[in-house]
């Protein structure tokens, strides 16, 4: 075999850096190997010593363990040190070396052994060489194996590793000094008497455990904090005085070397004695939590649901709440079922919702709950709410009055037997009086009573039960509460009828938006929710229209409640297109609030659907209609007046474009746009002279627009004399817009017969938006009046804000620019395309050079008007 060479002093030099470091680990390695025992039991010994598990435990279990852990120790040390070899510098080098492919270390060490002298052999020996020189100036140091899983395979060191650290964050180094005090040793003896001291909080404040050392002469701390002081050295040397804790019972002695109480009051800590210390505690009240209930936010669904915002605040959290409902009576209107004394009802108690993450300590939740079914539904109630924090303190509201709220029933007969359902409930005395009345009910019904066969059998069967236990005397709790039940069933299925499905689908589809909004969904799955409540209102429409047109043909066939659908439809339509908008530009909260909107428009929409079937054709409603009329025909005076002026200035406008205004004549229908009233329409081929004449005869002589527009004058002077008596301010607002629109004819009037075309229809569009507001002002006239009328029983259509009352167009006042438009007075399907189409011709001629400069003006006039 032939000699091994040794490396060169340059590769040496090169490769120092990582045979140093492969060194270091190579030790490190042969080191936790050989004495990580040692270090497991040095690690658990220091964690026990400084969390102080030598200060609690007898001092025969303490010494022996120390005298086991010495003893260990010196056995895992000798046998560590056995185990232990000091890693060499050729160790180190061989173990980089396999490390590396092909082990160049080594070849770089080797000597030809054959072929030497031979110049093609010495030559692949050299290449082999200069091959391997560059593969060992590439060399990386070796990471040690420092794993000992095989030999330690219950993981002890990880054990102790975890008592140290625990030890270290939550324990302290100088307990571990403690030891030398264990027992009466002569050595602490001879230090003399010492003390040590903590104030521990109380868990729920979330405050650090104090160092007496550490205090100052002053300590404030939470009433209920824990003081703990231990005593060391001779007993006798120190003793405890403190009036901080008002003990009567198990003082102990003051000379006790461990003392433990809580702070209840003011007053002073002191230890007598060498090394003594005094200390002036000042106890910390624990403020009683608070809470209000906010009035901003509080709203009702239309099928009852309540939402109830608060606030709530705590010096360290709230933990818990309450909502107590009790029934007010001193401000109740005690007559028919409610005139005999209430059975005793125990208060309606709610647990109020607390933030699942977050702080406590000041809050803001809603409370949402649905009481419809509550016997005090729609009764005077107060709410108050109450909160409780950790220390037991509680804090409450004052309480606040209102109307419980609850679902409110529009048909007549629903609302009939709701209402002697609470009269049951309120009272089993009530009993045969609410026989007697439902009796009276099912009499000799009418068809439209009870539309539904099944309403009908099952109202006979409700009826039959009650009256054979009041008749036995054999009403009881149970069996009243049962009978409530199937009222309420009744009740919903003669006022939903076959749309209970579709107004539970659009209840859901707007919780399900909503709630989408809120958790930052994707656009497609918005998107997707958006189109479901889209379907499920066309749905819930649709079937309410059907159920309106069925009522209307058997109770009132000449009333014209599909208009106000249509509105009220529309105004939905254009609400959700609102909504996508909103969160198609990503405001979502924005979105939020419209969906809100939406849903209390859909709340006007249930209250104006119940008021039509209610109310019937009252004086007021007979006014409104009449100046409803009034509007339509004045604006099918202002489109004939605007027609004519685009035939002023332009005679030769093809068909089509003047075909566009069809339909507006004075109310009258379509195909008259350009007839005057002997029927014969102005050719296309008209010269300008004779559309001229032509015009001024329509405007000056008989049956012209100033004669119609004259009578129609006169009409609304009728009508303003024949108003019913509205007092209040809407009743003289809606008095003074019908004065300005009767003016603004007049104005038109004199205008139409002067000639005066763009003057007549600028004081025809006054007259038109005079009228609008009188409509509006008379429709708040009307629900105010209703609301004072009104006793306020369960079968009422009323709101608990006048301001959210509908107008008998089914639009509500003051929600939007939408309020007060005449978009559904206009004729076709589509009324706002259609709009939008006329709005688009108008800015197409004013943009048309060739137009007459007197027209352009009057069309730019419309376009800053509109």
């Amino acid at each position: 075999m032939a000699p091994r060479a040794s490396l060169s002093k340059p590769l040496m030099a090169r490769l120092r850096r990582p045979l140093t470091l492969t060194w270091a680990g190579l030790l490190a390695e042969r080191l936790v190997r050989a004495f990580w025992p040692l270090w497991t039991l040095i690690a658990g010994l220091a964690a026990a010593l400084m969390l102080g598990f030598h200060e609690w435990a007898m001092v025969e279990l303490v010494g022996g363990a120390l005298i086991g852990a010495v003893l260990g120790g010196v056995v895992l040390l000798v046998h560590g040190a056995r185990r232990f070899r000091w890693p060499t510098r050729g160790e180190a080098l061989a173990r980089m070396d396999a490390a590396m492919p092909g082990r160049p270390l080594a070849a770089l060490a080797d000597a030809q052994a054959i072929g030497r002298g031979d110049a093609a052999s010495e030559a692949i020996w050299h290449a082999h060489q200069k091959r391997m020189l560059s593969a060992a100036e590439g060399a990386r140091p070796v990471e040690p194996d420092l794993r000992v899983s095989k030999a330690d395979p219950y993981g002890l060191r990880y054990i102790a590793l975890l008592g140290l650290v625990v030890a270290l964050c939550f324990g302290s180094v100088w307990r571990a000094g403690t030891i030398t005090q264990i027992g009466a040793g002569s050595a602490q003896a001879a230090l003399g008497p010492t003390w040590e001291g903590w104030v521990e909080p109380p868990a729920y404040t979330g405050l650090p455990s104090l160092y007496l050392a550490d205090l100052g002469d002053r300590v404030e701390a939470p009433e209920g904090s824990r003081i703990t002081l231990r005593l060391y050295g001779e007993v006798g040397a120190l003793s405890v005085s403190e009036t901080v804790s008002a003990r009567v019972e198990d003082v102990g002695a003051a000379t006790d070397p461990d003392h433990r109480f809580e702070i209840r009051q003011d007053g002073m800590l002191m230890i007598e004695g060498p090394g003594g210390h005094s200390w002036e505690v000042v106890a910390l009240a624990d403020l009683p939590p608070s809470v209000s209930i906010l009035e901003d936010g509080a709203r009702t669904t239309f099928d009852g649901q309540m939402s109830q915002p608060f606030e709530a605040r705590d010096d360290h959290g709230v933990i818990s709440g309450t909502a107590t409902i009790r029934l007010d009576l001193s401000r109740m209107e005690r007559r028919y079922g409610l005139s005999v004394e209430p059975e005793p009802r125990e208060a309606v108690e709610l647990e109020l919702p607390m933030p699942i993450t977050g702080n406590r300590m000041e809050f803001t939740e809603t409370l949402v709950e649905n009481l419809s079914q509550h016997p005090w539904a729609h009764l005077p109630v107060t709410l108050q709410f109450a909160v409780v924090d950790a220390a037991g303190n509680v804090g409450a509201s004052v309480p606040a009055p209102m109307d419980l709220p609850a679902r409110r029933f529009f048909d007549p007969l629903a609302a009939a037997v709701i209402e002697n359902r609470r009269d049951l409930l309120w009272s089993m005395e009530n009993a045969p009086r609410v026989v007697q009345v439902l009796r009276a009910i099912s009499f000799e019904p009418e068809e439209r009573l009870f539309r539904d066969k099944a309403a009908y059998l099952r109202f006979r069967v409700i009826l039959r039960r009650l009256g054979v236990m009041v008749q036995e005397a054999s009403l009881d709790g149970e069996a009243r509460d049962e009978i409530a039940e199937a009222l309420w069933d009744l009740a919903i299925l003669i006022e939903d009828g076959d749309i209970g499905d579709a107004l539970e689908r659009m209840r859901e589809a707007q919780e399900r938006l909503s709630e989408a909004m809120r958790n930052d969904a994707s656009d497609d799955e918005i998107a997707r929710l958006m189109q479901e409540l889209r379907d499920a209102t066309q749905d819930y429409l649709r079937q309410k229209s059907q159920q309106a047109e069925r009522d209307g043909d058997t109770d009132q066939p000449d009333r014209q409640d599909g208009e106000s659908q249509q509105l009220t439809q529309q105004d939905l339509q254009d609400m959700m297109d609102r909504i996508q908008e909103l969160m198609e530009q990503g405001r979502m909260a924005e979105a939020q609030q419209a969906l809100e909107e939406f849903q209390q428009m859909m709340e006007n929409l249930r209250v104006t659907e119940g008021q039509q079937g209610q109310q019937g054709d009252s004086p007021g409603e007979q006014a409104m209609e009449g100046l409803a009329d009034t509007l339509r025909e004045q604006q099918g005076l202002s489109d004939q007046a605007f027609r004519d002026l685009q035939e002023q200035f332009n005679p030769n406008a093809q068909a089509g474009e003047s075909g566009e205004n069809e339909g507006r004549n004075g109310g009258q229908g379509a195909g008259q746009s350009h007839e005057g009233q002997d029927g014969q329409g102005q050719g296309s081929g008209a010269q300008p002279g004779q559309g001229g004449e032509d015009q001024a005869n329509r405007n000056g002589g008989d049956g012209g627009l100033a004669d119609r527009q004259e009578a129609l004058r006169q009409e609304l002077q009728r009508q303003r004399e024949n108003l019913p008596g509205m007092g209040g301010e809407a009743g003289e607002n809606a008095a003074d817009a019908l004065d300005r629109a009767g003016r603004a004819m007049d104005g038109a009037e004199e205008a139409l017969r002067g000639g005066d075309l763009p003057e007549a229809i600028d004081r025809q569009s006054e007259a038109m938006d005079a009228l609008r507001e009188g409509m509006r002002s008379l429709g708040e006239a009307m629900a105010e009046q209703q609301q004072q009328n009104q006793p306020g029983g369960q079968g009422q259509a009323r709101g608990g804000d006048g301001a959210q009352q509908s107008d008998p167009l089914g639009r509500t006042p003051g929600q939007g620019d939408q309020a007060g438009t005449n978009d559904s007075l206009l004729q076709g399907t589509d009324v706002y395309r259609r709009a939008r189409e006329l709005l688009d011709e108008i800015r197409r001629r004013s943009g048309e050079g060739a137009r007459p400069d007197v027209e352009r003006d009057y069309l730019e006039r419309l376009l800053d008007r509109f």
